[in-house]
């Protein structure tokens, strides 16, 4: 979901990614696997220069708005007091009604990975050559159906 983090006291050091970076993030489920943003291992993960961070201070009295989709990473500098809120912008029936702060995919989505996982498994009785040939095709199909061009 759309959100804002609202410092009330203390600070704040958030660093940011756009969903467009997501291939350079090592996503485990919905969370990267590249713990220091600061340092990282490079020859663990060598994409992840190549996505672009936003980095803000918020102090108290700040508001940051936090797109839906948008990756972050929130260090607290010092003790401090912050406030998220939240809002649905999707209809409702797009949400897993279980889902308070909106941290699970919309539940399209989340069939649509299942039903991704099941292809690629269905693959695995493949040799190798052809298993590459046909994830190939699939993903130049996702990117010729889903992929937007309204993005940069």
């Amino acid at each position: 979901m759309d959100n804002f983090l609202i410092q009330v006291t203390g600070k704040k050091r958030v660093v940011l990614f756009s969903p467009r970076d997501a291939q350079y993030l090592y996503l485990s489920g919905t969370k990267s696997e590249v713990l220091n943003l600061d340092n990282p291992d490079l020859n663990k993960y060598p994409l992840f220069f190549k996505a672009r961070r936003f980095e803000c201070v918020l102090e108290a009295g700040d508001v940051l708005f936090i797109p839906a989709l948008w990756f972050h990473n929130v260090i607290s500098e010092e003790f401090g007091v912050g406030v998220n809120v939240f809002w649905k912008h999707l209809s409702s029936e797009c949400y897993d009604k279980t889902d308070t702060y909106g941290n699970k995919d919309p539940t399209a989505a989340s069939r649509a990975i299942q039903i991704l996982d099941r292809a690629l498994k269905t693959l695995e009785v493949l040799p190798e050559e052809y298993r590459d040939f046909y994830a190939r095709r699939m993903v130049l199909r996702i990117q010729d159906k889903a992929f937007s061009s309204n993005y940069e």
